[in-house]
């Protein structure tokens, strides 16, 4: 058995973008170019604009905030949601109390999502 940290504490802070957030990698696969990340956003924190590289899946671990995409319509989110951005698309993650996320990013993850939409029971 081998324990790991993902925490804020072990990661890198990311200004791009006028971003300010935390960032550690999880994991990466050359085979399928996949790679897994934590996300911490302090209060008043921020994921600037940008396009998406690839394919990218946000899941809302802790605390609440706001995202947009190419419709520039900021939409809520909060613990126990997922945001998916396609690639090339625009968009930006935002909380004012905080929130920690992990994002999973790779080719063709709409293919693979499972999850119910947001409203659905």
């Amino acid at each position: 058995m081998q324990l790991f940290r993902f925490d804020k504490e072990v990661g890198s802070h990311v200004t791009q973008y006028n971003s300010d957030f935390w960032f550690s990698r999880i994991l990466r696969t050359n085979h399928t170019k996949l790679q897994i990340s934590c996300m911490t956003l302090e209060a008043g924190g921020l994921i600037g604009g940008h396009l998406a590289k690839v394919d990218q899946l946000l899941l809302i671990l802790e605390g609440e905030g706001s995202v947009t995409g190419e419709n520039n319509k900021m939409e809520s989110v909060k613990r126990g949601e997922a945001v998916f951005w396609k690639i090339g698309e625009w968009h930006e993650t935002r909380s004012e109390n905080g929130l920690v996320a992990i994002a999973i990013e790779g080719e063709e993850l709409d293919q693979a999502i499972f999850m119910k939409a947001k409203g659905e029971k």
